[in-house]
């Protein structure tokens, strides 16, 4: 019985990366040994144990033969037969089919290391293509090793290309999609997952809301030529500069999907965003915190934009019909989303955005003023009358006082986001 640490513990250790999660791969044991050494089975489909004292995750040297659709379309092969050679076969990329054994001696039968000095992202072997998820999970590894900037070897993007077409990326779950997305979303570069899943195809297939992005034109006053495309790509990145968290990343990638329906030069994307976005959810499974709040940056960025520039009865109406000062609504978050979206544009990255300090304290304050949901009483419907004065009040005087220290960006946010037409007219 050998036992060798392997994968991306390996990969990350000599680029000099943070080790956070460590595999180990055991060789010539069958699972009665790992029982009897205190190990504890967990894996349903093939065997992997814990670790008795260090939790860590040991799977017992395996092959896999494709044997059908999906990605649980394998037969298995796992007994003290299989080598470590056999094991690192059947990974995704020569980058994370290398090991160490107890020495700290490298066993790298397939060029992993020849690979990683010269950034290179390549397919171990032709079997990287019986599961359509390795499309993914190589654009994903592209976004977190960003920095590496390593690049696709020819013959894997050959070999991505015809995934995408083969339609096998179709069988991919929302949840396996999901969580390739959301490990991308707090990437050092999400761009990089996503055109990467544009430059093979696949992103017609798992993410057909996005695709309608690449060549929508904008106004070039607002985005210096950028596309809608290049746009969202560019706040994503921005968003991971700043270390935001992914549900404010996702947030910016959705922001303009309105775009993809109604064109770029109009200034209703916002109410043309929600549909898309609340498809784009469920597309990914990744819970109703994120199909919320993207809902919200959907329908109320364009608001905050102008917030400070409403005529004082409709961003009345308009904050109480987006539920920006709602409790709960993350109005500090939405401001930081919606300033991202305003700088993210060429020449536009040093302009003021006091948007952001209003919002985010005027949520404070009124969340400070909330009515208690349990008034009951003679006087409750005087103390809600009041509690509502009170709320207009508070708005309109931090309004005021924005718009004096403001002028300048009132001008331009009056240029470029004209506020819509007050439904209840003039």
């Amino acid at each position: 019985m050998k036992t060798y640490l392997v994968g991306g513990a390996v990969r990350d250790r000599l680029l000099g990366r943070p080790v956070h999660e460590r595999d180990w791969v055991v060789v010539g044991a069958a699972p009665e040994e790992m029982l009897a050494r205190g190990f504890r089975l967990v894996g349903r489909e093939f065997p992997v144990f814990l670790h008795p004292e260090t939790g860590e995750e040991y799977a017992l040297a395996r092959t896999e033969r494709k044997a059908g659709q999906g990605h649980r379309g394998f037969v298995v092969r796992s007994d003290p037969g299989v080598s470590l050679e056999d094991d690192l076969l059947r990974r995704d990329l020569t980058i994370n089919a290398m090991a160490e054994d107890d020495g700290q001696r490298l066993v790298d039968p397939y060029g992993g290391r020849t690979d990683l000095e010269g950034r290179i992202l390549r397919h171990v072997s032709p079997a990287f293509s019986e599961d359509p998820l390795r499309v993914l999970r190589l654009a994903r590894f592209r976004a977190e090793l960003a920095p590496w900037n390593f690049r696709i070897a020819p013959e894997t993007d050959a070999l991505l290309r015809a995934m995408s077409a083969s339609g096998e990326l179709a069988t991919l779950t929302p949840e396996r999609v999901g969580r390739e997305t959301l490990r991308a979303l707090a990437a050092p570069r999400p761009s990089f997952f996503f055109t990467t899943l544009a430059e093979t195809g696949a992103l017609r297939t798992v993410l057909p809301e996005l695709a309608t992005l690449a060549n929508i034109p904008e106004d070039p006053r607002l985005h210096g030529g950028l596309d809608a495309w290049t746009h969202t790509l560019r706040t994503l990145d921005e968003a991971a500069a700043e270390r935001l968290p992914p549900l404010l990343v996702y947030a910016l990638l959705v922001h303009d999907l309105g775009k993809g329906g109604g064109g770029a030069d109009t200034l209703d994307h916002d109410r043309l965003g929600e549909e898309p976005a609340r498809r784009l959810a469920s597309r990914l499974a990744l819970g109703n915190d994120f199909r919320d709040f993207g809902l919200l940056a959907a329908r109320a960025h364009l608001d905050v934009h102008r917030i400070l520039a409403l005529p004082s009865r409709l961003l009345l109406a308009r904050l109480e019909e987006t539920g920006l000062l709602r409790r709960g609504s993350r109005a500090s978050d939405l401001a930081a989303v919606a300033r991202i979206d305003w700088r993210a544009r060429p020449g536009w990255e040093e302009r003021p955005y006091p948007q952001e300090a209003f919002l985010t304290a005027l949520a404070g304050e009124l969340a400070a003023l909330h009515l208690p949901e349990t008034l009951r009483g003679s006087g409750a419907e005087i103390i809600r009358a009041w509690f509502a004065h009170e709320r207009r009040r508070r708005i309109l005087l931090r309004l005021r006082s924005v718009r004096r220290r403001e002028r300048e960006t009132l001008r331009a946010i009056r240029a470029f986001y004209p506020p819509p037409p007050d439904p209840r007219g003039p």
